[in-house]
């Protein structure tokens, strides 16, 4: 990267709060800031000022186009591009935006995933701008972020619930903090999200047809070294792998992403980014952002960024661990013990509350996590498994246990754990390991979902972890609020949580089998190991009540999110399947026939010279491979009956019990035979490249 100044570098293509500032008049810039800060109606007359400052200042940058970017339900972010072009009357143009354009745009909804939410024939849908999070220009292009709804007011988009839940958290969390003295403006959630992705050879991914339909490899054998030698994880980062992140931090950094920490991870060819943590709606934009990019970026080093949870089966696939804490307007983090005995109090109040939080509703966790590709990856070792469990370490354990059981804590004083009375043990941060086999793991002063996939929004897991936790706290509230002794009442909450949630407590190994035989049979938690498994359950009875009390979706918008997420199951895997069909007919058969037949030759003309030839590699070969097409050919033909009869079944939830228990296992069936012929054909005359070339091309 040539020389720059990087805090000047820093947002330059962000219409911040420095800019904001800089620019808007103070009575403008106030009501904004409030707006911003405390979720008050925005005034008209100041959408009018903003939006004439931001177009001079996106034009100042380069700016020719504007657009409201937003997150429908297809998992990608979506825009339409505008100019600020408008006639003038000597024949010329003037460069225009209004306020109206700012506030709220009117893109065709129709083609977009709706999930019954609207007609196809009712093309209408409506963006909103979001002020809380920032404009910014991207490719000549200023980006406005919005929310998206239908025409008569259903969210079809990722961000509107998200920031309804925040909403709601923001609500409860506030009423506890009034019990302890606290009156602050706003609760917020915090979130982190590291970023596992993979990066190959353009050339060889171009001649991947797997790759290019589905982002991972539906066939391949493994080669002779993987990562068994540990070797690529923080190990020096190649040439060609540093210019791809040093322009990667460039255009990052100039969008106002901190992005913070980059190294090789575990699998070859496997890298990772982690950001500074920031708001959970501003973190959800930047990472979607981040993958664009990232994706984008990748091509100018004649690269391809893979973003799938298991692009490389045999090897670790990818996920995106979601740091989440909560906030104060004043920097308080909810989920730091602090130094007095009610901020442990208040502490261990918050810290309930998320522990109750995942175990009422671990399967709204595990099904906001839930897609094709992540499937592939939960449970594999280098991901948690898909039973949801909360990791603590000793410490805070026998922290927990002292006030169960109300017994001494036994830690450098002998205390009796009594809630704002008796001095509690200051819990420090990292006091103890990380469990990098837990799905859900306390690491000082905030949580660690790890269950997510490389490619999911994490809007979906902060979505139901908000309102899960907004639940959890609106119970506590409504209790101690009407308490005639605080302290008491309090200590006896925090006991009686502890107590009745110990279950989903677990600081073990998550990937042993005893642990999943202990979870379902002993304690009652679920395993929910598939897409098809988890999503049906969004619209149990218990779930649907939460979500619609916060009002974090309606009924109508929870059915059509469970049909699109099933429906993209469905349609995922049924990509894969007709790829697999695609491959082995025009590619993977053929290549093995040849290759047969100049084995044929080859012994033909070698055993006309010498009937004391035996050949004996030729013909073994031939033999298991013609062996192995019969094999493959039957197995293509079965894969395509099931793709077939996918047509036949009534309704999405029929159609994703199919694909579990019999497409899938038709894939994989055709893919073990297809990845041993792979090993007795030649290399010249297999038709894509091989893993090996795939996994370390780019060193």
């Amino acid at each position: 990267m040539e020389k720059q100044n990087v805090p000047e570098l820093f947002g330059s293509m962000v219409f911040d709060d420095r800019v904001m500032k800089a620019r808007l008049s103070a009575k403008v810039y106030n009501s904004l800031r409030k707006t911003i800060d405390e979720n008050t109606d925005l005034d008209v007359s100041v959408a009018e000022a903003v939006a004439q400052v931001m177009r001079d200042w996106a034009i100042e940058n380069g700016a020719t186009h504007f657009t409201h970017w937003f997150q429908p339900l297809t998992g990608v972010t979506a825009e339409k591009h505008d100019s600020f072009i408008s006639p003038s009357p000597d024949g010329g143009v003037i460069m225009e935006f209004s306020g109206k354009e700012l506030i709220k745009g009117e893109p065709d909804a129709s083609s977009f995933p709706s999930g019954g939410l609207r007609a196809t024939f009712e093309a209408r849908g409506y963006t909103a701008w979001d002020p809380t999070s920032y404009a910014f220009i991207k490719d000549h292009t200023l980006c406005i972020p919005t929310a998206f709804c239908s025409y008569s007011g259903e969210a079809l988009d990722k961000k509107t619930p998200l920031l309804r839940s925040m909403q709601a958290l923001n609500v409860q969390a506030k009423r506890i903090l009034k019990l302890f003295g606290k009156d602050v403006k706003y609760v917020r959630t915090s979130v982190g999200p590291e970023q596992e992705y993979f990066l190959i050879d353009r050339e060889m991914f171009e001649k991947r047809p797997d790759l290019i339909y589905t982002g991972r490899t539906l066939f391949g054998a493994m080669p002779p070294k993987g990562q068994e030698l540990d070797d690529h994880y923080f190990g020096v980062i190649k040439p060609r792998v540093t210019a791809y992140m040093e322009d990667l931090n460039k255009e990052l950094w100039k969008l106002g992403i901190l992005a913070k920490t980059e190294h090789n991870e575990v699998a070859p060819a496997q890298h990772e980014l982690a950001p500074i943590y920031s708001t959970t709606n501003v973190a959800t934009d930047n990472n979607q952002l981040t993958m664009e990019i990232m994706q984008k970026g990748a091509r100018k080093h004649d690269l391809v960024c893979l973003l799938h949870e298991k692009p490389f089966a045999g090897v670790n696939g990818s996920g995106k661990h979601n740091n989440w804490s909560m906030a104060t307007d004043t920097g308080m983090n909810l989920l730091s013990p602090g130094d007095t005995p009610f901020e442990n109090a208040q502490f261990l109040l918050f810290l309930a509350a998320v522990i109750q939080a995942v175990d009422d509703y671990s399967d709204l966790l595990r099904l906001s996590v839930a897609t094709a590709g992540n499937d592939h990856r939960l449970g594999a070792n280098e991901a948690p498994p898909a039973i949801i469990s909360v990791f603590l370490g000793e410490e805070l354990t026998a922290i927990l246990d002292a006030i169960k059981n109300d017994t001494p804590y036994q830690g450098k004083e002998k205390v009796i754990m009594k809630l704002g009375v008796d001095s509690l043990p200051r819990f420090s941060r990292d006091t103890t390991d990380r469990n990098r086999t837990s799905p859900f793991a306390f690491t000082g002063n905030k949580f660690e979902f790890r269950s997510l996939g490389s490619s999911n929004s994490i809007a979906c897991c902060n979505i139901m972890l908000n309102a899960a936790v907004a639940e959890s706290l609106k119970q506590y509230a409504d209790r101690l609020e009407g308490a005639k002794d605080f302290e008491s009442e309090l200590h006896a909450l925090i006991k009686e949580t502890i107590t009745k949630h110990e279950r989903i407590l677990f600081n073990g190994n998550g990937y042993g089998e005893e642990w999943v035989r202990e979870a379902v049979e002993v304690r009652g938690l679920s395993n929910l190991k598939t897409t098809a498994d988890a999503m049906p359950h969004l619209l149990d009875k218990k779930n649907k009540d939460m979500l619609m009390s916060h009002k974090v979706f309606t009924e109508s918008e929870l059915q059509s999110r469970c049909e699109i997420m099933l429906e993209n199951y469905c349609k995922t895997v049924n990509i894969e399947g007709h790829t697999m069909v695609d491959m082995v007919r025009k590619s993977y058969l053929p290549a093995i026939e040849e290759y047969l037949y100049s084995l044929a030759q080859t012994t033909s003309l070698m055993q006309s010279v010498s009937k004391n030839v035996k050949c004996s590699y030729e013909i073994s070969t031939m033999e298991r491979l013609s062996e192995l097409t019969d094999c493959i050919l039957d197995s293509v033909e079965k894969l395509e009956g099931a793709l077939e009869d996918l047509k036949k079944y009534p309704d999405i939830m029929a159609t994703s019990k199919a694909v579990r228990d019999d497409l899938i296992p038709k894939m994989d069936a055709l893919r073990k035979y297809v990845d041993e012929a792979e090993m007795l054909t030649s290399e010249k005359s297999w038709p894509v490249p091989s893993y090996g070339k795939l996994l370390f091309s780019v060193y």
